[in-house]
């Protein structure tokens, strides 16, 4: 399994409450760009349209510049793939408040790219800081078991 993205900043902005595997509709020349590695997921979410969910605010950079489509949208919406009970979960999580699927990170799995969604709740400046201690103590506990 090969991941091309991951969002960092997700993990640090919101609590992680349930993961989800998706598929993700692309053409093909944003197929070799994420291959490429040139997809940037900061900032992206997902949402419902007509009981369908797509991804929002995905920047999918062009692989060669100079051959893109002349109509080239990168952070258009692209269709994600779900079964219908999948789909009628998430839209009903999504109606909570503070709820939000966000995508968590893009890898290759039996040569199909896949997207992995999250329902996430928004961390209060707070729950960031408490965070930030926490890493700051495991860093510190590693440091010293490494020189003793």
């Amino acid at each position: 399994m090969v991941i091309y993205a991951t969002n960092k900043k997700a993990y640090f902005d919101y609590e992680i409450i349930e993961t989800l595997e998706a598929g993700i509709i692309l053409k093909g020349y944003e197929v070799t760009s994420i291959r490429k590695g040139k997809i940037n997921l900061f900032g992206s979410y997902a949402t419902f349209h007509n009981n369908e969910l797509f991804l929002t605010n995905a920047s999918i950079a062009t692989y060669q510049p100079k051959n893109q489509p002349a109509n080239y949208d990168a952070g258009r919406p692209r269709k994600l793939l779900l079964k219908r009970k999948e789909l009628e979960y998430l839209q009903s999580q999504n109606r909570q408040k503070g709820i939000s699927i966000i995508p968590l990170k893009v890898y290759d799995k039996n040569g199909k790219i896949k997207i992995e969604l999250a329902l996430a709740r928004g961390k209060k400046k707070y729950d960031k800081r408490e965070s930030i201690k926490q890493k700051e103590f495991k860093r510190r506990v590693k440091n010293i078991t490494y020189r003793l």
